[in-house]
């Protein structure tokens, strides 16, 4: 696939992002445009939209290589920079030219079909939008960079080895249970080491986003965030119904599940370190040797689904937009980031040759085909998809490309326990996005909550989500603080319940695509080129399921599951 920058109309094509007095003329050419007709504000909705595109790929490689090598000073002395003299100018010029646009669609209206989603949105931002906020905003995103400069030099010494808690997590499907918890236990002291670090630094970014929703006119912060993120088609009465049908559709089914776990592994007690091994002492799935052959059986992967998934993750390798492998100094997690300008975006994951890694590696590559599938919308708004259908196109490439999953070196039977271990994953996820979300939902609605106040709320909604034949005594302490590993409650707050609608979604999609492959994947890739230009209703409509997180719709999804997993074992 051939990709480049599209030709600039308003910026120099030569034009690079250096400091704000650099870019500050084209901000200002556009707040103080006068607009005299529909032609006028379409050429001006474009004008800004490059401008946008070209901003946002500058910040997305500053953050790409500060994040790929949190150890290197001038990275993340240039993300800083971005962050802190350049980002705060941006707001105000941004919310004056949301003003003037919506002024100007008054007296010479847009197309309503075609952007209504769009003028939605930045009706919204001009409600919430306060100048004093900006100062505060930046020193959340500083704030927040700590959290992965901490994460990234997490390691411990295991068989001589400095290993990554990524690659060290692969002890943890060892058959020797005294090597399981040997590791397990060191994985839980590195992390507890920094446990009073990261309650310090959460509790300063709660206290500031709750002066941010303040300062907004919001009671509290989460609210302020259903509005930021533009929750328009679901409230957080909606996400508590979610967490009900999970609590009584997923959270049986899953402890069913635990106890037939430790009936095969023949146990008195399921401890934590127990929850990866094969039941049946098989050695460990290793689907690829490193980061170079992950790529390469990703696209040999996608190549058996659709030629066009492929040519994505091809033209990825070929640029150099692909990090794949875990190592010391790199910061946690992974994702796919979308660059605006070239179209092409950039995966990032830590690898350490497991089968979770093949599940990132996919899940993230249904992102990217995403950002290609958008890639020639008319603006980069169009681009910007909400997490509820981001999330749509990852969780539902996991389940799809099981189909190409026998380029990774399996023969039949690995082949069989890595789909079961993707399908327990499917509906595992349910429980720990409510746990999330929940949790979230009660810090931002309690924010003067002490750090043992935080401590016993996470402790009892852990409890009540996820499963109770796993025996944490002895691990309490870790328990306590085992949320300080989900990287978006200090960097992202409120995304995360996206993941539970889309996965939802996503067992829906893959239903409708064993039931009629080329439909199902024609259905997949229609709903993905809307990128936002429609609702998530329709969106979700257009791919030929429903968004809904009914109890009865939990149910039929999971005992659709249910049966496929009963299939693969009997």
């Amino acid at each position: 696939m051939k990709i480049s920058k599209p030709k600039r109309v308003f910026l120099p094509q030569d034009f690079t992002v250096t400091n704000w007095e650099g870019l500050k003329p084209f901000y200002e050419i556009l707040s103080q445009a006068v607009i005299k007709s529909e032609a006028d504000l379409i050429k001006w909705l474009h004008h800004r939209s490059e401008l946008e595109s070209v901003v946002s790929e500058d910040m997305a490689w500053r953050y790409i290589r500060m994040t790929c090598d949190t150890t290197n000073k001038e990275f993340e002395a240039s993300y800083l920079f971005f962050v802190q003299e350049i980002d705060p100018h941006i707001s105000p010029y941004n919310d004056t030219m949301n003003r003037l646009l919506v002024t100007s669609d008054s007296q010479f209206p847009l197309d309503v079909e075609k952007y209504f989603v769009y003028l939605r949105a930045v009706k919204k931002e001009i409600e919430i939008f306060r100048s004093e906020n900006i100062p505060l905003f930046t020193e959340i995103a500083t704030l927040a960079q700590q959290y992965a400069a901490i994460n990234s030099q997490m390691t411990i010494t295991y068989d001589g080895k400095e290993q990554t808690l990524q690659q060290a997590s692969n002890h943890l499907k060892n058959p020797d249970r005294l090597i399981r918890e040997e590791v397990y236990q060191l994985i839980c002291k590195r992390r507890l080491a920094d446990q009073d670090v990261l309650d310090e630094l959460f509790s300063k970014l709660v206290a500031l986003r709750h002066q941010v929703a303040i300062n907004a006119g919001f009671h509290n912060f989460r609210d302020f965030m259903f509005a930021s993120l533009g929750r328009f088609d679901y409230t957080p009465e909606d996400c508590a119904k979610f967490h009900e049908s999970v609590r009584e559709q997923i959270v049986p089914f899953m402890n069913a599940r635990a106890q037939k776990r430790k009936e095969a592994l023949k146990l008195t007690a399921l401890k934590p370190w127990d929850m990866d091994v094969d039941t049946e002492g098989k050695p460990t799935l290793k689907p690829f040797t490193d980061g170079h052959d992950l790529t390469d059986k990703g696209i040999a992967c996608f190549a058996k689904i659709d030629s066009y998934f492929a040519d994505c993750l091809q033209t990825m390798k070929e640029l150099k937009h692909l990090d794949l492998d875990s190592r010391i100094g790199k910061a946690p997690g992974g994702y796919n980031y979308p660059l605006a300008e070239i179209g092409a975006p950039f995966i990032f994951m830590n690898a350490a040759g497991n089968i979770r890694d093949l599940q990132t590696l996919v899940h993230e590559g249904g992102h990217a085909v995403h950002s290609f599938l958008t890639k020639d919308m008319e603006l980069n708004a169009f681009k910007n998809t909400p997490s509820e259908v981001a999330e749509l196109a990852s969780m539902s490439m996991e389940l799809i490309s099981m189909d190409g999953w026998d380029v990774f070196n399996f023969d039949e039977d690995e082949l069989r326990r890595a789909i079961i271990d993707q399908l327990e994953n499917s509906l595992e996820t349910l429980p720990w996005v409510a746990t999330v979300d929940k949790f979230q939902q009660w810090i931002y609605t309690h924010p003067t909550h002490t750090t043992e106040e935080r401590t016993q709320a996470w402790v009892e909604i852990f409890d009540a989500f996820n499963m109770q034949e796993v025996d944490y005594v002895g691990q309490e302490k870790y328990k306590a603080a085992s949320w300080h590993k989900q990287l978006h409650i200090f960097e992202v707050p409120f995304y995360y319940i996206e993941y539970g609608f889309a996965q939802l979604g996503a067992i829906a999609m893959w239903k409708n695509y064993k039931e009629n492959r080329s439909q199902g994947l024609e259905n997949y890739k229609a709903a993905l080129r809307l990128g936002y230009s429609k609702p998530i209703g329709d969106i979700y409509k257009t791919g030929g399921i429903q968004f809904n997180f009914s109890n009865e719709y939990v149910h039929e999804l999971k005992a659709f599951v249910e049966t496929e997993l009963s299939n693969l074992e009997n």
